[in-house]
């Protein structure tokens, strides 16, 4: 169970950092800044929105396929 829990968390932070790096390149250059500038905004949960969003569409998607192959599956047998 607990290998599952960190496999999925470590799926979360990857999505969580390409999707920053994709949207907010000057993390690379000045992440100070960046943070500094969520701070005045106060948008501390629109990155975990996003990454929630984005991890839900895909396990979707992974659901799906799981169910697809064992349908596929369960036909050969």
């Amino acid at each position: 169970m607990m290998n599952k829990i960190t496999k999925e968390l470590l799926y979360f932070v990857s999505i969580l950092s390409v999707l920053a790096l994709v949207q907010h390149s000057d993390l690379l250059t000045s992440p100070i800044e960046r943070f500094d500038r969520m701070v005045e905004a106060q948008n501390y949960l629109h990155p975990v929105l996003w990454t929630f969003s984005v991890y839900a569409l895909l396990g979707v998607i992974r659901l799906l396929l799981n169910y697809i192959l064992y349908l596929k599956n369960k036909g050969k047998k």
